[in-house]
């Protein structure tokens, strides 16, 4: 029985699986298998910490207002802040009173100080 030549499809499918991993090291860069159990595992990692960046980015935005606004000196607090905040129907979210209280921590105060009254 003569011998059939395989066809281009899966040299194909597998060279587009290790430009994916050209960056991995060792075994995980070369090798068929290792590489397709490597890319799965990156892409749950992907996935996961993109979700975890958000969660990560709030509780930064939240420690920095809290540093700013104790460091006021008013006794005051990053809760009663954000309650006073939704009392007085002011829309500002966490990132930019973040930006507020890092680039112009005078304009927080102004704010804070106009929320107390």
């Amino acid at each position: 029985m003569t011998r059939i030549r395989r066809g281009y499809i899966a040299r194909r499918r597998r060279a587009k699986v290790r430009l994916f991993a050209s960056s991995f090291r060792g075994a995980h860069s070369r090798l068929t298998r290792t590489i397709i159990q490597q890319k799965i595992r990156a892409l749950v990692s992907s996935h996961r910490d993109r979700d975890r960046q958000k969660r990560d980015f709030r509780r930064l935005w939240i420690t920095r207002i809290n540093a700013v606004i104790r460091e006021n000196g008013v006794c005051y607090s990053y809760s009663r802040l954000i309650h006073n905040l939704y009392k007085r129907q002011l829309l500002l979210n966490r990132k930019i009173l973040a930006q507020i209280a890092i680039l112009n921590r005078n304009c927080l105060f102004m704010i804070s100080n106009e929320i107390i009254k």
